[in-house]
C-alpha cells in the first residue's frame, strides 16, 4: 500500500517584480541577474504571513477534492519562515481553515522542506495515522532577504504549494520511494545567523544585519550541483529506471545552472524539465509543488506519469523523491 497525492493547488501573491525594480536600488541589470540565475521576475507579498498563502491554496486543494476542513485529520507545514517561533505555522492554518479535527507541526529541512515533508506525510498515511493529511510547502523569503545586497535580494520570492495525500488504491501508483541526506557540516555555508537560541535577538543582531539569509554562493553551488544531480540519478538506478521512463523531472527551483547540471546529469531533455524558476524566483519550500500544480493546471501531467522530484538546501539537505501520478486535473 503506498500513499498518493489526491489534489494539489498554489497561491503566489499578486504583486510581480521584475528584475528592472532592483536596477533602481543595487548595481544589477536585467542581463546580470538572468545570466547568473535564470531569474527574470518574482512576487512579493505585501501584507499577510506566510500562512496567509497556504490558506487559499488549501481551500482550493479542499474543493478541487470535495472535502470540507472538517475531513482534514493532519496538516504539515514545510518552511522556514513561520508565522511565529510558536504557535506552529500549522496550528495557525488549522485555525483558519477551521480544521477542527486535525492536528500537525511544521518541518523545518529549508529548500528540502517539501520533500522531507511528502516522504513523512506518505508514511504518515501508510500507517493509518492520517486519511486525509493537508501538506503545505510555502515561504515568505522576502520576510528574511536583505534588500540592500544583490547576491541575495534578486534570488527570492514568496508562494505557497499545497496538496492532499491520501491512500492510493494501486501499490504501484504514488509515492514510491525516496533518499534523502543531510550533512551539518553545511551549516555555515547557507544559514540564518540569529534568532534562535544559539543567538537571540538583540539591538546588535538587527543592527548587523544577522536576521537575514546568509549564503556562501559558491560553496552552495558546488555542493547543489553535486548532490541534486547524484541523488536524483541514483534513484532512477535504483528502481532500474531510464530516462525514456522518466516524464518528469521537478527539480527545486534554486538556480537554472543547478537545474540544467540534474537533468543532464540523469539524461533527460531539457523538454522533460519543469522550470518556473523565470517567473517565481526561489519560494524555496514551495517551488516543487508550485511547479506541479501548475503543470497539471495546463494538462501537462497524465496519470501513469513517473516524476523525479529532486531538491537541494540549507543543513545541507538534500534528496529525491519518485512518485507515479494517480491523478488527472
Amino acid at each position: 500500500m503506498t500513499a498518493t497525492i489526491t489534489s494539489i493547488s498554489h497561491y503566489l501573491p499578486p504583486d510581480i517584480y521584475p528584475n528592472s525594480y532592483f536596477e533602481k536600488y543595487l548595481d544589477t541589470s536585467d542581463e546580470w541577474i538572468v545570466a547568473r540565475t535564470g531569474i527574470s521576475e518574482r512576487r512579493f507579498i505585501k501584507d499577510g504571513a506566510t500562512s496567509d498563502m497556504i490558506v487559499p491554496a488549501a481551500k482550493k486543494c479542499l474543493e478541487k477534492r470535495g472535502l470540507k476542513p472538517k475531513d482534514i485529520d493532519c496538516i504539515i507545514v514545510a518552511s522556514v519562515t513561520p508565522d511565529h517561533m510558536f504557535p506552529s505555522t500549522a496550528c495557525v492554518v488549522q485555525n483558519k481553515l477551521g480544521a477542527e479535527n486535525a492536528w500537525g507541526y511544521d518541518i523545518s529541512a529549508a529548500c528540502s522542506g517539501f520533500l522531507f515533508a511528502l516522504v513523512t506525510a506518505a508514511k504518515l498515511v501508510e500507517s493509518g495515522a492520517a486519511k486525509h493529511l493537508l501538506l503545505c510547502g510555502a515561504d515568505k523569503m522576502s520576510s528574511i532577504v536583505n534588500f540592500e545586497d544583490r547576491a541575495q535580494a534578486v534570488l527570492f520570492g514568496d508562494g505557497a504549494g499545497v496538496c492532499l495525500i491520501e491512500k492510493s488504491d494501486d501499490p504501484e501508483m504514488g509515492i514510491l520511494d525516496s533518499i534523502l541526506h543531510i550533512d551539518g557540516s553545511g551549516g555555515p555555508y547557507l544559514n540564518q545567523v540569529a534568532g534562535g537560541s544559539y543567538r537571540p535577538a538583540s539591538i546588535e543582531t538587527v543592527n548587523n544585519k544577522e536576521h537575514y539569509i546568509y549564503q556562501d554562493g559558491q560553496a552552495v553551488f558546488k555542493a547543489a550541483v553535486v548532490g541534486m544531480a547524484d541523488v536524483s540519478l541514483e534513484i532512477m538506478q535504483k528502481n532500474n529506471l531510464t530516462a525514456d521512463d522518466i516524464a518528469w523531472l521537478v527539480p527545486h527551483q534554486a538556480n537554472l545552472r543547478i537545474i540544467t547540471a540534474t537533468a543532464n546529469r540523469m539524461g533527460l531533455d531539457k523538454e522533460k524539465v519543469m522550470i518556473n524558476i523565470n517567473k517565481y524566483g526561489n519560494t524555496t519550500a514551495g517551488t516543487i509543488p508550485i511547479c506541479m500544480s501548475e503543470w497539471l493546471n495546463v494538462g501537462k501531467i497524465h496519470k501513469g506519469d513517473r516524476l523525479v522530484l529532486s531538491s537541494f538546501g540549507a543543513g545541507f539537505t538534500w534528496g529525491s523523491v519518485l512518485l507515479r501520478w494517480n491523478m488527472n486535473e
